[in-house]
């Protein structure tokens, strides 16, 4: 589903997506993946009206058996940075501090690749205990 953060419609795709979700088979685990593709000046030129793709998925060890209106998604490899994350998914003052502070004096930079949050088990919607995983694709600085 494309969305803004102005107009955020990470709820529906959830919705969507929830109802069909027993239908997917070869499970790796039972976690959830919330998952964003960011166009390659995205963060060069941020507004919170300029869209991005947003996916919620599963990970799988094949694509086998697709359900209805469902698509496979290879998320292309290379090396995150991953912070674990205790708060509301509405909070986005840790994202603020992972590209401003953290990123800056770390040894690596951004790299275009997909960014996405690991909701496991301890993930619980909309409560200020919840914990996951944010995964941001990075590569070494060129020096």
């Amino acid at each position: 589903m494309y969305m803004s953060l102005a107009e955020n419609k990470t709820s529906d795709l959830w919705k969507s997506f929830m109802p069909q979700r027993k239908e997917i088979l070869h499970n790796v685990n039972n976690e959830l993946i919330s998952l964003q593709v960011y166009s390659l000046d995205y963060f060069a030129n941020f507004k919170p009206v300029t869209t991005f793709e947003k996916w919620a998925t599963v990970e799988v060890y094949n694509f086998e058996v697709v359900p209805s209106n469902m698509e496979t998604f290879v998320l292309p490899e290379g090396i995150y940075a991953v912070f674990k994350y205790k708060g509301l998914s509405s909070n986005n003052a840790f994202f603020e501090y992972i590209f401003n502070t953290w990123m800056p004096s770390s040894d690596y930079e951004l790299d275009h690749r997909p960014h996405f949050e690991l909701l496991g088990e301890k993930y619980k919607n909309n409560d200020p205990q919840s914990e996951e995983e944010i995964w941001i694709p990075v590569q070494f600085k060129i020096k």
